[in-house]
């Protein structure tokens, strides 16, 4: 959009040129990857040099990847075929794509800062009960990062099964299956600057698998039907390949001085500082409805969002912050999310147009303070 200051990354990146350049040529490929004549095997060629690339950056085997259409289908295909005959067990902040997946699921709790409770988590695999554990590697609302590492080892303690969700986290951290060694990950295209449409599972060596979300022809090894993307796969993998070079230190630096001209204005940032991607901040300014607060800054022609950007445009008081106690900011709380392109000059514009719009709230416009009035 011709100028937008585009700061909603975390709902989807802007598609690199690397990533464009590669589903272009993908779709010059005609053969479906499942023929077994020359234009198939050409197809099939570009996809695994596709798996190839992305299970590399990430850390898992290529015949452990199973493409899927994104972040949303992995984390359910991770939960029906790792989850069967087994309790489900969620942290409080999960992503709606697995707080839908999942049925009668015990929630773990989180502290004020957004990290889930290891003693909770603990004590309650410590009853032997066969479980799956669902755990975010990064909030896609308040950027924080979550121990992961302590997570799985509790859960092969116990016998416990791991997913992890790290769509939000791939990019903006190293995230890498063998490292972390849960025993499924989820990751997604458009999340790294890569076309939309487009995700996967890596699934650890050791991972069960008892059955298939989609059937159909024995696509992905009889894992995921349906005949897969070609061109999408292309470009997952060039984005994959370029957002592990990004430069995150930057990406850090300018996200704290967006924060420090926001505080300034009276925002109050939410979640652990200490602990979060380093392309995202969560702003309350105590009074202001979120979706106000959103629409005030898209008419200064700055785009941010709401919580998660999932909801079919819906702003809702975000469940990640009540669930960290928040109280009334969970409904005062925008997210300012970084894209891999973003520069010093739009921490600029942000800032100034934060300072506008808090002014204006502020001094009690009803038109702005309890919503706008559409004509």
């Amino acid at each position: 959009m011709t100028g937008v200051c585009y700061l909603d990354a975390n709902a989807t990146q802007p598609l690199r040129p690397a990533a464009r350049d590669a589903v272009l040529a993908g779709f010059s490929v005609t053969g479906n990857p499942s023929s077994v004549h020359a234009a198939g095997r050409a197809a099939r060629r570009v996809m695994e040099d596709a798996r190839e690339v992305i299970a590399s950056v990430f850390g898992g085997r290529a015949q452990d990847l199973i493409f899927t259409s994104g972040g949303t289908e992995a984390d359910a295909l991770a939960i029906h075929a790792l989850g069967r005959g087994r309790r489900a067990v969620v942290s409080a902040i999960e992503h709606d794509a697995v707080r839908s997946a999942v049925e009668g699921a015990v929630t773990v709790p989180v502290d004020r800062g957004g990290i889930v409770d290891l003693d909770a988590l603990g004590a309650l695999l410590a009853d032997g009960v066969p479980s799956l554990v669902c755990l975010m590697l990064a909030n896609n609302e308040t950027g924080v990062v979550q121990p992961v590492e302590q997570a799985v080892a509790l859960c092969r303690r116990y016998g416990a099964l791991l997913h992890v969700d790290a769509v939000q986290a791939a990019g903006r951290m190293a995230v890498r299956l063998d490292r972390l060694n849960p025993h499924s990950l989820a990751i997604s295209s458009h999340k790294l600057g890569g076309p939309a449409g487009i995700g996967a599972l890596l699934l650890a060596p050791d991972a069960p698998f008892a059955a298939a979300l989609i059937g159909g022809g024995g696509q992905e090894r009889g894992r995921r039907g349906g005949t897969p993307t070609v061109a999408l796969a292309a470009g997952f993998a060039a984005a994959a390949r370029e957002a592990a070079t990004d430069d995150l230190a930057a990406l850090a630096a300018m996200r704290d001085a967006a924060e420090r001209a926001a505080v300034a204005c009276g925002a109050i940032v939410c979640g652990d500082p200490a602990r979060r991607l380093p392309n995202t901040t969560c702003l309350a300014l105590p009074g202001a409805a979120a979706g106000v607060q959103v629409i005030a800054l898209d008419l200064e022609k700055i785009a941010v969002s709401a919580g998660a950007a999932c909801s079919s445009g819906k702003v809702q008081t975000s469940h990640v912050l009540q669930a960290m106690g928040l109280g009334a900011l969970a409904g005062q709380a925008i997210r300012v999310s970084l894209p891999w392109n973003a520069a010093a000059a739009d921490i600029d514009v942000f800032a100034a147009a934060y300072a506008r719009v808090a002014v204006r709230l502020a001094a009690g416009n009803p038109t702005e303070k309890h919503g706008p009035t559409f004509r």
